[in-house]
C-alpha cells in the first residue's frame, strides 16, 4: 500500500513538474491541469470548437462536423424544448461540451476504454469555464439531465443524417429521440460556424 501511494505521488509530481498549459491565439495560457477563468476567452473556445470534429470525422458532406455546430443544435434545441428556462441555462447548453475546445472530442468508445480517467480534467475545466461566463461552477441536476437529454436526441439525429448509420444500427447504441423539434443535419464550414457560435453566445451572455 505504501508503495502505491508513494507510486502515486511521484506521478503526480511529475506531471506537475512537466508543460500543462497551452497557448491560444488570443495569447492566452490555459493551464490544462489547474485552469484558471482569467485565462478563458470565448473567442477561443468558438475557433477550437468549430476545428473539433465529431464522430471522429466519420462524416458526410463537404466540410467536417464540428462539436461547435453540434453545440449550437443541442442548444437551439434545449431552447425550444424548454422555452420557459431562465436564459442562462441555455447558455450552458451552447457550452455544454467547451472543454473540448482544449482535450478534443474523444469517442464513446475510447472513453470506455480509458476508464474514464480524463474525467477529472474535463471537469476541472467545466467548472473554470462556467465561472468564467457567470454560471454555477456546477450545473444544477435537473438542467444537466435536460441538457444531456436534448446532447442524446441530437447525437441521434448525427448518426442516421451524417454519420452513415440506419435507424436500425443507430437504435443500437442510441434511443430515438421523443422530442418536438426535428432536426436535419448539414455540416457548415469551421469558419462560418465559428462565427455563428459567437453570435449565438452574445445573444445568451
Amino acid at each position: 500500500m505504501f508503495f502505491l501511494k508513494t507510486r502515486k505521488l511521484r506521478i503526480i509530481q511529475i506531471i506537475k513538474n512537466k508543460r500543462a498549459w497551452q497557448r491560444m491565439l488570443s495569447g492566452r495560457k490555459l493551464d490544462i491541469l489547474s485552469p484558471s477563468p482569467f485565462d478563458i476567452e470565448i473567442e477561443d473556445i468558438a475557433l477550437g470548437l468549430s476545428r473539433v470534429t465529431r464522430w471522429n470525422g466519420q462524416t458526410t458532406g463537404q466540410h467536417a462536423y464540428s462539436v461547435a455546430q453540434h453545440s449550437m443544435v443541442v442548444e437551439e434545441i434545449f431552447s425550444f424544448e424548454y422555452p420557459n428556462l431562465n436564459k442562462k441555462w441555455f447558455l450552458a447548453a451552447l457550452l455544454h461540451d467547451a472543454p473540448e475546445y482544449v482535450i478534443g472530442d474523444l469517442i464513446t468508445p475510447f472513453k470506455y476504454a480509458l476508464n474514464n480517467s480524463y474525467r477529472s480534467i474535463e471537469d476541472n475545466l467545466m467548472r473554470s469555464i462556467n465561472i468564467r461566463f457567470g454560471l454555477p461552477a456546477i450545473i444544477p441536476k435537473n438542467i444537466e439531465f435536460k441538457i444531456k437529454r436534448i446532447d442524446k436526441a441530437v447525437a441521434w439525429f448525427e448518426a442516421i443524417h451524417i454519420a452513415g448509420y440506419s435507424e436500425r444500427e443507430a437504435s443500437q447504441i442510441l434511443k430515438k429521440p421523443r422530442i418536438k423539434h426535428q432536426k436535419n443535419i448539414i455540416s457548415l464550414a469551421p469558419n462560418d460556424i465559428a462565427k455563428k457560435f459567437l453570435e449565438r453566445f452574445k445573444e445568451l451572455y
